[in-house]
């Protein structure tokens, strides 16, 4: 029967061809004659492998092979460098070959959903052209740091896989409007997460959250969803103020960011010579009452947002969003909102 439907297919010269669910275990030879062919469904069969004989489909720009028995990306697919769009969702793959993202450096979008995938390798980043980048129902447990480099990144799924952390890196993806990582292992969202200046959907349900990075408030989202986390309570229970003593370092490093406001001043200048040292200082916090900086964090509070009011969202809800301050003297001063954070 497929291999009718090949012969059809080759008689019409058609553009897009499907064997989707013709349960089949193997392709029909003379598919490759099909060198017209820009769209190519072969999900929901029992496929194992794809021939090499497919790198004649050289014009091929959509390639389907969801739920089939793959466990590896076809090898094949490095001599098809028109395709845009990749679906391998729902198979047995455990890991994506390094080699193949260079191959592939025209695709947009990418759906390995449903996999055993546990390393997103750094060779991702050879996918410039990259718009939607689906993973969910993996076991990945890293992101790594050059996925920063996908500079066209309107979409992340990262949901329902191993995560414990996400690297700061992510918050320099300038397109980036969507970003689901529910149900993963999350403690913490990465501090720069504000830079995310097109942001405006995040689903962060069912992970170990217990309050927004700071300044999380200035995201322009549309919608959150955050059920299912372990967010700080707004109860006020006693607390116990301790003798403020800041060590050598802490106020040699204090001393420098203050003076490396001006960009004429000696310490800026020098600061340049001394890389590690600036790589150190680039870490350092600042107060939200007085804007003093610090290097090593005094004092961790809480306030709470409503995103309504606050984040111009339908929401009445109210989340808590960390807050930074240098001292008590800061902390003791009337006037603000802030909270500081109990251990339980």
């Amino acid at each position: 029967m497929a291999n009718n439907l090949v012969i059809r297919a080759l008689r019409a010269n058609t553009k897009s061809f499907s064997l989707s669910s013709k349960n089949i275990d193997h392709i029909p030879s003379n598919l490759a004659n099909l060198t017209s062919l820009l769209k190519l469904k072969l999900n929901n069969n029992c496929l194992s492998t794809l021939p090499i004989e497919l790198q004649s489909l050289c014009h091929l720009t959509e390639l389907n092979l969801g739920n089939n028995f793959l466990e590896e990306i076809p090898p094949v697919l490095k001599y098809l460098p028109s395709l845009r769009k990749l679906y391998v969702f729902g198979n047995k793959i455990e890991n994506l070959p390094e080699d193949i993202f260079d191959a592939l450096s025209e695709l947009v979008i990418l759906n390995v959903n449903h996999n055993k995938i546990r390393v997103l390798p750094p060779q991702i980043k050879g996918l410039t052209h990259l718009q939607i980048l689906s993973l969910t129902n993996n076991k990945l447990e890293v992101i790594p740091a050059e996925i920063a480099l996908l500079k066209e990144l309107t979409e992340l799924n990262l949901t329902n896989n191993n995560l414990v952390t996400l690297p700061p890196q992510l918050c320099f993806l300038p397109q980036l409007s969507k970003l689901y990582i529910a149900r993963n292992y999350l403690k913490l969202l990465p501090e720069g997460i504000f830079r995310l200046s097109k942001l405006k959907v995040l689903d962060v349900a069912g992970n170990c959250l217990t309050m927004f990075p700071v300044d999380f408030h200035l995201v322009r989202l549309e919608k959150l969803y955050c059920e299912g986390n372990d967010f700080v309570q707004h109860e006020l229970v006693q607390s116990i103020q301790e003798a403020e003593v800041l060590s050598l370092k802490e106020q040699a490093a204090r001393l420098i960011l203050t003076e490396c406001r001006s960009e004429f001043s000696f310490l800026h200048r020098a600061l340049a010579l001394h890389p590690a040292v600036a790589d150190m200082l680039a870490l350092a916090g600042r107060c939200a009452l007085c804007s003093q900086a610090f290097l090593t964090t005094w004092l961790e509070c809480v306030q709470f947002v409503n995103l309504k009011k606050d984040m111009k969202m339908r929401s009445l809800q109210s989340i808590p969003v960390r807050v930074l301050l240098c001292s008590y003297n800061c902390f003791n001063q009337s006037g603000h909102v802030y909270y500081g954070v109990a251990p339980v």
